[in-house]
């Protein structure tokens, strides 16, 4: 076996190498060690700190989640009993564009979707009650807040909307938003 002779190329590469890598072990020896999180408030005993240590969710098991929900209650079914969490989990589809799988439900019209997630303890918002034909609560929201009446929901979808999709449900929720003008 013979062995090329070294060249002034390889031994400043050799020198260049040992010495970033002596840099890296001298930052690394400077370096503290990563410490747990720990919240800035005191938790008083008794209320659970999840928040602050719970893992997040799968980004892609949320947006299948959310898909999902847009018009199929068996998988929806199928992946909360697996995953609990995903309940009111929210998917970023970029540009400002969020969504959980009850919105998911509501712009698409799927009461039966919203109205499972609801009896799980999702939470509730003025589209998915507009698409469902909760007239109390979409007056008592729009009273307070007259603005949301030209709010947009998840992919920029008006409250309008909203209220077509719930379809026969909806009627009088949709009158009374069209009443708004």
């Amino acid at each position: 076996m013979t062995h090329s002779p070294l060249n002034r190329r390889d031994v400043l590469k050799g020198a260049f190498s040992a010495a970033i890598g002596g840099i890296a072990l001298k930052v690394m020896a400077q370096t503290p060690p990563v410490q747990e999180y720990k919240p800035a408030v005191h938790i008083p005993d008794g209320i659970p700190d999840f928040p602050f240590r719970r893992p997040r969710l799968d980004p892609k098991l949320v947006k299948a989640f959310v898909i999902a929900a847009h018009s199929n209650l068996p998988a929806v079914k199928e992946m909360l009993e697996a995953e609990p969490g995903l309940l009111n989990a929210t998917v970023d589809w970029g540009n400002g564009d969020f969504e959980q799988a009850i919105e998911g439900a509501g712009h698409m019209g799927n009461r039966d979707i919203a109205l499972y997630l609801l009896s799980k303890g999702a939470r509730m918002n003025l589209f998915c009650a507009a698409m469902l034909g909760e007239l109390d609560y979409v007056k008592a929201v729009l009273t307070a807040h007259p603005n949301l009446k030209d709010s947009l929901g998840p992919h920029k979808i008006p409250l309008l909307k909203h209220c077509e999709a719930g379809g026969e449900h909806a009627v009088a929720v949709l009158e009374y938003v069209k009443s708004l003008g």
